[in-house]
C-alpha cells in the first residue's frame, strides 16, 4: 500500500467531491483558453499549445471543478499537479482537492507540484493543513525580452547578433521571409525532418528529439485551429528556418518553437528578428521559454540579453 501523504489530522473537515479527470484532446482548447485568458500569466507553459504538444510525454489529465481548472501529469516516478487556475479566493480549497486527488491516484509514485508561478508558491507557503518544501527550478525559468531589442539589435550588447544577421543578408540576398500558411507547412515539415535526423545521429539515445519532432508535426496538423502565428525563411524556395508562437497575455507573445539549418551562419538571428518584427511589433515583450538546463541553449538565450526571468518552483510535501 502506498505511503500516506504527510498532512495534519485536521487536513479537511468537510467532504471533498471526487474530481472526474479526463485526458487532453484538441477539442479541449476553448476550455483551456477561457481559464488561461482570465488572468495575466507570464508562465510560458500556460497555453493550450504547450499542454497539447507534450501531452503524450507527460500523460496529462485535467478537470474543471467549481470554476477551477486542475491539471495533472504522470510518469513512472511522479504524480504531479500543475497550479490550479481560478479565482484567488478558491486556491486554498483547490490545494486541498489536489492533495485528495493525489492520494487517490498516485499509487507508489511521489507527489509534487511542478513549475508553479511565484504567486502560487506563496499560496502553498500559507496553506494551513500541510507544509511544503519549495525549490526554485532554474532550468525552467522563462527568458523574457523587449520586442524592440529583438527587432533593432541596437548597441554594443547586440553587436555580435547584428554581425551574424548582416552576414546572412550579404550571403543570401534573395532569402525571403514568409508567414506560415497551410501551403507552406509541407516545406516546414521537410526542414523539421532534416533538423531532427541530424540530431538523432548526434544523440541516438535522446528520446526527447523524437517526442519534439512528433509534437511539432501534430501542431502543424492543427495550425489554423490553434490560431498560431508562424514564420519561415526560404532560400531557393526551400524552408531553411521556421518558428511559431502565440499571444501569452496582453503585452507578451511566447515563442514555442524555432528550428533552422545550423550550417547557415546567421540563420537563427534572421528568423528571430524577422518573426518578431513582422508578427509581434505590437507587443512589449517576447517570452522565449526555458533552457531546460542545456548549456548551449542557455548561452544562446542569455546572449539576447533578457530583460527579466520568470521564476518557477517545484514543491513537495515536507
Amino acid at each position: 500500500m502506498a505511503r500516506k501523504l504527510f498532512i495534519s489530522q485536521n487536513f479537511y473537515s468537510g467532504r471533498v467531491d471526487n474530481i472526474n479527470l479526463q485526458k487532453l484532446t484538441c477539442t479541449d482548447k476553448p476550455t483551456f483558453d477561457k481559464f488561461f485568458g482570465s488572468r495575466y500569466c507570464e508562465h510560458s507553459g500556460y497555453t493550450f499549445t504547450n499542454f497539447f504538444m507534450w501531452r503524450k510525454m507527460r500523460d496529462y489529465s485535467w478537470a474543471v471543478e467549481d470554476e477551477v481548472l486542475y491539471i495533472f501529469s504522470t510518469n513512472e516516478k511522479n504524480f504531479a499537479a500543475w497550479q490550479p487556475i481560478g479565482a484567488q479566493e478558491k486556491l486554498q480549497e483547490a490545494i486541498t482537492k489536489i492533495l485528495h486527488v493525489a492520494e487517490e491516484n498516485r499509487g507508489e509514485r511521489q507527489f509534487k507540484f511542478v513549475v508553479v508561478e511565484k504567486s502560487f508558491a506563496e499560496e502553498l507557503e500559507k496553506y494551513p493543513h500541510a507544509k511544503f518544501n519549495i525549490t526554485a527550478e532554474r532550468d525552467r525559468f522563462d527568458y523574457v525580452y523587449l520586442v524592440q531589442d529583438l527587432i533593432n539589435l541596437s548597441g554594443r550588447k547586440f553587436h555580435g547578433k547584428k554581425n551574424h544577421l548582416n552576414a546572412f543578408k550579404k550571403k543570401y540576398p534573395d532569402a525571403k521571409y514568409m508567414p506560415i500558411t497551410e501551403e507552406l507547412i509541407p516545406k516546414c515539415r521537410e526542414e523539421l525532418n532534416i533538423w531532427a535526423e541530424a540530431r538523432k545521429l548526434a544523440n541516438p539515445d535522446n528520446p526527447f528529439i523524437g517526442y519534439e519532432q512528433a509534437a511539432i508535426n501534430e501542431i502543424f496538423d492543427h495550425f489554423d485551429a490553434f490560431k498560431l502565428k508562424g514564420g519561415a525563411i526560404l532560400i531557393n524556395d526551400k524552408v531553411v528556418a521556421f518558428t511559431f508562437g502565440e499571444r501569452l497575455n496582453s503585452d507578451t507573445a511566447v515563442i514555442h518553437v524555432e528550428k533552422a539549418d545550423q550550417n547557415i551562419r546567421g540563420i537563427y538571428a534572421a528568423i528571430n528578428q524577422n518573426f518578431v518584427e513582422r508578427e509581434w511589433s505590437d507587443m512589449i515583450y517576447i517570452n522565449r521559454e526555458e533552457d531546460m538546463g542545456i548549456d548551449g541553449l542557455r548561452r544562446a538565450k542569455e546572449s539576447y540579453r533578457p530583460i527579466k526571468m520568470i521564476e518557477k518552483f517545484n514543491a513537495t510535501l515536507a
